[in-house]
């Protein structure tokens, strides 16, 4: 049986190897991208069965990099995972695809238990 296959795409190395780690630990497949740019060409190569999408990052924000993936003809499930938690950017991240909205902090298990509903 295959594992998941998960792209996290961040600015923050901290966040990067933190969530490698308990996603790994969780059984996942990881890939990680520090910036939208990275994270689209990494998406081509590895397709990922879902993306955990920071907002704020540089080269492309989290939105644009989340309605491109979702063009896609086997688009990946998409968890917008962020600080920006106004219900403005929720409606946003929401309105070009994502598949769910975590804002951090965030607590572990909810992030998983949130991934695997979306499987």
């Amino acid at each position: 049986m295959s594992r998941t296959r998960v792209l996290v795409v961040d600015d923050e190395p901290n966040i990067l190897l933190s969530l490698e780690f308990i996603l790994e630990e969780e059984g996942f497949e990881v890939k990680t991208a520090g910036d939208g740019e990275e994270a689209l060409e990494t998406a081509k190569s590895f397709s990922p069965q879902i993306v955990l999408l920071d907002v704020a990052m540089p080269r492309r924000d989290g939105y644009e990099v989340c309605r491109i993936l979702k063009e896609q003809p086997s688009p990946p499930k998409v968890v917008m995972l962020t600080a920006k938690g106004q219900p403005l950017e929720k409606k946003k991240g929401l309105e070009v695809g994502a598949d769910s909205y975590i804002t951090k902090p965030f607590h572990a298990g909810e992030l998983v238990s949130a991934m695997r509903s979306l499987l």
